[in-house]
């Protein structure tokens, strides 16, 4: 495998989602009642080594907007408002004599006093400053950085209560943005419209992801990792993250132990110096192998062989380390260049049947346990008896390709990206699996040429980044007519409106199935079923 950038299926759109959903999200802010623990390490927060003030907070002084007149609430006016909704953020709706008011950790059903922050004429946020009555899907947050992390959005939620919450996200979003039907039992009790079914979650819904990107920093007291607040770069230095495999958090730890002991620096984003940028580490779940990737401002090391020995002495899972050299100054992980320290290239692991091998770069789903259950419900959803010809857009490194080849007599998969494309071959050839043909372009490039070859597809299965299917991908499956479509969403929005133009064009969309694929935050997959009307 070449050690050039990868995207899996476009999903740093996805894992961004989550990825960072560990790092640049808003805090959850909790009120007094919340009886989360503190330790004098974890949770502090710091800026990169040498950094400013001003490299985290805006300069100057930003120019207070002039009051709207004529609104029923103003700026640091405390109210008592009752929750009626939560928005895709995760914020409490409630509503000021008519006026819709966004309330950071306040759930439905509950009423709040509040203290408005912040106005604009059709809505405004507030600060929640007391629970007068709490919701039975209110609990206390087990992870003591909660409140300063923000990765997490909703873990003051119960877990069956962030299941149907997210149900509700998905069916709001077709009826509101799609002007789809959504199936309800009607008087004379026959069911009508989209059957969307309950979210599939897990049965451990923590330590659920398989890789952990960390940003390292220094302090007085040596370096920190963690991950960065929102709208800054502060970093919350963690020991622990409730939602990381356990040994991911045992690595970074190590990592961490050792540059203290040989003095190692920190990048410094003001000044371009500093070694240590990033801390990357990937674990597979049905192997047990594991991947340390060290992220530099340069190539050369200091006591590189000692900090190779004393990982792989603390860490015996550890089967690669590998070096990736970035020296731009951006807010990019990975540079371009990427070599192998110690071990192999490659960690293997498996989703179902399918095996798997993951580089230093390489995308791989961060849920497998979610993936294999999402990936299994595409195949039901696609209906395969082992003639069909499926063509799976968006393929990335074949993950879902793989998958329905063992189901189906050829597939087809189109990926934009070339190193997906040459990940996605090579898992083929790992697996030995020979009914399946990858392409590199744009899906609404290549399939129109396949068409024109003579392949016809019974099948099209999309699975786009968040910003939704391309309009001239949509166009080419209603010119192409496959008998089924199977849309893998990880973002309700646009998938309602994908499935709008596509029941427009001749479609029917049968049953929709959120996953969770991200539990404790505010994001939903789901898996659309369509059948030709």
């Amino acid at each position: 495998m070449s050690n050039t950038n990868r995207s899996g299926r476009g999903k740093n759109r996805r894992n961004s989602a989550a990825s960072q959903a560990q790092g640049n999200a808003s805090a959850s802010r909790q009120p007094s009642q919340s009886s989360r623990p503190s330790t004098r390490q974890q949770g502090k927060e710091v800026r990169p080594q040498g950094a400013s003030l001003s490299a985290v907070r805006p300069k100057g002084r930003t120019r207070e907007s002039a009051p709207i007149e004529g609104l029923p609430v103003s700026k640091n006016e405390e109210t008592v408002i009752d929750i009626i909704g939560m928005n895709h953020d995760g914020e409490g709706v409630g509503r000021a004599n008519g006026y819709t008011l966004f309330v950071q950790g306040a759930l439905p059903g509950e009423t709040v006093r509040v203290r408005v922050m912040k106005t604009k004429k059709q809505y405004g946020y507030a600060k929640l400053l007391e629970i007068v009555k709490a919701s039975p899907d209110r609990v206390s947050a087990p992870c003591p950085i909660y409140d300063q992390c923000g990765g997490c959005q909703i873990q003051h939620m119960s877990y069956a209560g962030q299941l149907a919450w997210k149900r509700q996200l998905v069916v709001d979003n077709l009826q509101r943005i799609g002007k789809l039907n959504v199936m309800v039992e009607d008087m004379e009790g026959t069911e009508q419209g989209i059957r969307v079914l309950p979210t599939m979650g897990m049965d451990e819904p923590w330590r659920y992801r398989n890789k952990a990107q960390v940003p390292i920093g220094v302090t007085e007291g040596g370096l920190v990792g963690g991950f960065y607040a929102k709208g800054s770069h502060r970093i919350i230095d963690m020991e622990t993250c409730l939602i990381q495999h356990e040994h991911n958090d045992e690595v970074v730890a190590k990592v961490k132990e050792i540059g203290n002991h040989f003095g190692i620096s920190t990048y410094n984003e003001e000044t371009g110096r500093g070694l240590l940028r990033h801390v990357v580490v990937k674990k597979a779940f049905r192997t047990g192998e594991m991947m340390l990737v060290l992220v530099t401002n340069g190539r050369d090391i200091p006591y590189k062989d000692e900090w190779i020995g004393s990982i792989r002495e603390a860490i015996p899972h550890v089967a690669s380390i590998c070096q990736n050299v970035n020296k731009k100054q951006t807010n990019v992980i990975f540079g371009d260049e990427t070599r192998v320290l110690w071990g192999r290239d490659v960690i293997y692991d498996y989703i179902g049947d399918v095996q798997f091998a993951i580089s230093a770069r390489s995308f791989y789903q961060v849920n497998p346990v979610q993936t294999e259950v999402l990936y299994g419900k595409t195949v039901e959803y696609a209906g395969l008896s082992g003639k069909e010809t499926v063509i799976d857009a968006y393929c990335g490194i074949g993950t879902i390709s793989l998958f329905l080849a063992q189901h189906a007599d050829q597939v087809y998969g189109v990926e934009i990206v070339p190193e997906a494309i040459e990940d996605a071959r090579s898992n083929a050839l790992l697996n030995e699996i020979r009914n399946v043909k990858f392409e590199v372009g744009a899906s609404e490039d290549v399939i129109p040429r396949w068409k024109e070859q003579g392949i016809e597809a019974d099948v099209i299965v999309v699975d786009p980044p968040r910003k939704g299917c391309d309009p001239r991908l949509l166009e080419t499956i209603l010119e192409m007519k496959p008998e089924r479509v199977v849309y893998v969403s990880c973002n309700p929005s646009t998938l309602a409106r994908d499935l709008r133009v596509l029941e427009d064009g001749g479609y029917q969309t049968v049953e929709v199935t959120p996953v969770d694929m991200f539990p404790h935050t505010v994001h939903v997959e789901s898996v659309a079923m369509l059948v030709r009307s």
